[in-house]
């Protein structure tokens, strides 16, 4: 099992993104774009996941521009992308998932 705040290496970068087609791999963090169908909706989407944030103790970076949203997963205090970035991009994905078929 991979300790969840210890640096990952590219390879194990490389083979979480194959299960996160909509996330890239820029700068030394996991990033995602989306637009949303209006901002109202973005903002659903933002306030879901401050919630999971809040229960798992990790948080996103996130701009918001309008209805369009910006994720970026990086553990600041270890300086790159952990086990919890990975998990907390499922969890993003799975909350844009909920909201646009909604």
């Amino acid at each position: 099992m991979v300790d969840m705040a210890e640096l990952l290496t590219d390879d194990q970068i490389s083979s979480a993104l194959e299960h996160l087609p909509e996330w890239r791999h820029e700068e030394g963090e996991l990033t995602r774009s989306v637009e949303l169908a209006s901002f109202p909706q973005a903002i659903q989407v933002v306030n879901r996941i401050a919630e999971i944030a809040e229960q798992e103790n990790h948080h996103p970076d996130i701009d918001v521009r309008w209805r369009n949203l910006t994720f970026h997963c990086v553990t600041h205090s270890k300086g790159g992308i952990t086990q919890a970035d990975v998990s907390m991009a499922q969890e993003i994905d799975s909350a844009i998932d909920a909201f646009q078929q909604s």
